[in-house]
């Protein structure tokens, strides 16, 4: 039973409670979660700004920094330092609109595509490792479950 109160946050006992202390607790898991156990050029989060850079290259499509907060799920101000710190790098750039001044978007340089794919290989490495520990069933059955949880969840907030 002593298991059972470190879920509790407003101590009802109500196993709903215990739920969403558990959601907290993947959610925390998933932001500290390493994609790589070998020493990577940028972080999660940066890769996966990068990854969003890549897919909208390759569709045609331009990014401005508001558009990439909300696929990241992360704060416009948090993007902002990012794509700083990765333009004194020589990793991004921002280029105005050509209409709109206000707007910039957000591109990759062409150096950045190499150290992009060592990176990715490292990654795919990692997680296969982490597959073929679970196996491919139990992750694929992970994966869809979450996807339903999550289509839940969204259908809910919709409704």
């Amino acid at each position: 039973m002593a298991e059972k109160k470190e879920w509790l946050i407003l101590g009802k006992g109500d196993k709903r409670e215990e739920y969403l202390c558990k959601i907290f607790m993947m959610m925390k898991q998933r932001d500290n979660m390493a994609i790589s156990k070998k020493k990577t050029c940028f972080n999660n989060t940066e890769l996966r700004m990068i990854t969003e850079l890549v897919s909208a290259k390759m569709e045609n499509r331009r990014l401005i920094s508001t558009q990439l907060a909300n696929i990241l799920g992360i704060t416009r101000s948090a993007v902002s330092q990012i794509v700083q710190r990765l333009e004194k790098e020589g990793v991004i750039k921002r280029l105005p609109d050509e209409v709109d001044k206000k707007i910039a978007y957000v591109e990759l340089t062409d150096t950045v595509i190499e150290q992009y794919r060592d990176d990715v290989e490292k990654c795919i490495a990692f997680v296969g490792e982490l597959v073929d520990e679970l196996g491919e069933e139990k992750f694929e059955k992970m994966y869809a479950l979450f996807m339903e949880f999550m289509s839940i969840a969204k259908r809910k907030i919709s409704e």
